[in-house]
């Protein structure tokens, strides 16, 4: 299990120092991601993806839970009150509960995508400002460890926080 630790850096200086002693502390460079105002240079540094800049996965939860509720109750619907000559079997449920389901995932992600990361408004007026984050995707075992290596090395890094669980898949 992997823990997101949030660090604000003042310039992509101190971001590139630290992506460095992250790496020689066998953090993997693709677990090390940044995010800046629009036109900052972010040569040698991974920006963060889309899925980490929106509110896409949490988007895509939803949609995929409320979608499978209600194709659950479609499928109830339909079985119970069929259509006038149609036959129905209890697998319409689940089929219409899958449907549900995947339509749900992709209708809320795709709305999703275009909201903003509610997880990271607390850092819009630090980025605005010319201010780096950091998003260090790291094991759950080494988060004390690195808190305490960027913070012997780097005092001008603040630590903001830690995300409990990353996201399956980004």
């Amino acid at each position: 299990m992997r823990r997101r630790l949030y660090f604000m850096v003042p310039d992509t200086r101190s971001a590139r120092q630290i992506r460095d002693e992250l790496l020689l502390a066998r953090i993997e460079d693709g677990h090390i991601h940044v995010m800046a105002r629009e036109g900052m240079s972010l040569e040698g540094l991974h920006e963060a993806s889309v899925l980490q800049k929106t509110d896409f996965v949490h988007g895509a939860e939803t949609g995929l839970a409320v979608g499978g509720g209600l194709g659950i109750i479609a499928g109830l619907v339909a079985v119970f009150f069929p259509p006038a000559g149609v036959d129905l079997q209890l697998v319409t449920i689940l089929l219409t509960a899958l449907i549900g389901a995947a339509f749900g995932a992709w209708a809320a992600s795709l709305v999703a995508s275009a909201i903003p990361n509610s997880r990271l408004k607390a850092f819009e007026s630090a980025i605005t400002a010319g201010h780096v984050l950091m998003l260090v995707d790291i094991p759950s075992s080494r988060v004390d460890e690195i808190r305490k290596l960027i913070a012997a090395h780097h005092p001008e890094a603040t630590s903001s926080g830690t995300e409990p669980t990353i996201p399956a898949f980004p």
